[in-house]
């Protein structure tokens, strides 16, 4: 990672939420089913036990992961940008101009994304296409049914 990472306040808070809940819930429930495994007696024969320990050390890598996210998150407040382009933070509709539709995302950190409720990551190829661009800016997107030409019809910063 850089020495920045930008994230969304709520992007953030999502980071700290799981972060505490991998402390403090998950992980001493690793923890207990190390000692349940540890009991049945010879460890090197012990596939519970080996189990066990596989878990705690993909959580322990986990929780460094998130650890070091929050560290360097650096949190934009999108409600603070005043720009005419497209940036992070930016909530942008688009129009489908072969079909009409109008879509819209919302730029986010890279772990934030999720199309389901229209939140793409900056590193997305979307949003790398449309950073920088304004309202009215016309541009090709590649996609797997085809190349689409997409116009911005709307920006926000909230």
């Amino acid at each position: 990672m850089g020495d920045s990472y930008p994230v969304t306040k709520e992007g953030y808070e999502a980071l700290k939420s799981t972060l505490h809940e991998m402390k403090t819930v998950e992980r001493p429930k690793v923890i207990q089913a190390i000692a349940e495994a540890r009991a049945h007696g010879d460890l090197s024969e012990n596939a519970e036990y080996a189990a066990a320990k596989e878990k705690q050390a993909i959580l322990e890598s986990r929780i460094q992961d998130y650890e070091n996210r929050v560290a360097i998150s650096q949190v934009i407040d999108p409600a603070t940008i005043r720009e005419d382009r497209v940036v992070f933070g930016a909530t942008v509709t688009v129009l489908d101009l072969d079909t009409e539709q109008e879509k819209t995302y919302k730029i986010v950190g890279d772990h934030e994304g999720d199309l389901k409720i229209g939140k793409i990551s900056i590193q997305s190829p979307l949003a790398r296409v449309m950073i920088g661009r304004r309202v009215g800016d016309v541009f090709d997107f590649q996609t797997a049914n085809g190349l689409k030409e997409l116009e911005i019809t709307k920006l926000i910063y909230k």
